[in-house]
């Protein structure tokens, strides 16, 4: 995915905007506005598909502009990755404040989970293929900044006491986890309906 620019961009691509530049981003919100530009753009075709000097375009700034954040596309996608994994955090957390404590919560986080893959597909693939590695199950931590397996740990233990042996917690993350992921690829990929109804029935926290 390291798609560096090495061709000779035009004179107008060098220049275009940069007056804009100067005037519109300070502080170094250009570097926000780019990760939302590339947001829109990734929910609109695969990552593959996804170009810095079309994100240039968008915002409103010279491609040279943009390389000064992010070097290549592999940085852009890296960037994109992190910020899909906070907004999915905070999809959980707003779906388990919705509903009562408990299992009713853990349920609402884990449909949660579906539903942010079906909305933003080629960002959760991102996300997904970006994740090098097993993932340990993090150490319970509460608390603003939190990421989605911080929150799903935490929900666990809430659900059945921090107490319990290191195995079994990770036995039931890993549980609700492939139930969730699973339903969600499946979904993604056509060998099920894409049906909230069947969510809603799936998903269901006592498989674990």
């Amino acid at each position: 995915m390291n798609n560096v620019y090495t061709g000779n961009m035009s004179e107008n691509d060098n220049t275009v905007n940069i007056h804009s530049e100067k005037n519109r981003y300070h502080h170094g919100d250009l570097r926000a506005a780019l990760i939302e530009e590339g947001l829109k753009l990734i929910d609109q075709a695969p990552a593959e598909a996804l170009s810095l000097r079309e994100i240039a375009r968008n915002a409103g700034v010279s491609a040279t502009a943009v390389y000064r954040h992010f070097p290549d596309k592999a940085a852009l996608l890296g960037a994109l990755c992190r910020e899909g994994h906070t907004r999915m955090a905070a999809a959980f957390q707003k779906a388990m404040a919705s509903a009562p404590p408990g299992k009713e919560a853990f349920t609402a986080m884990g449909r949660a989970y579906v539903y942010f893959a079906l909305a933003h597909p080629a960002l959760f693939r991102l996300m997904m293929a970006q994740t090098a590695g097993p993932v340990p199950a993090p150490p319970p931590s509460s608390g603003a900044g939190a990421d989605g397996m911080q929150i799903l740990v935490d929900a666990i233990d809430g659900l059945f006491g921090a107490g319990m042996p290191q195995p079994v917690r990770e036995a039931r993350r890993l549980k609700a986890w492939s139930l969730v992921h699973g339903l969600a690829m499946l979904m993604l990929d056509g060998q099920v309906p894409a049906d909230p109804a069947l969510v809603e029935a799936v998903v269901d926290a006592s498989v674990l």
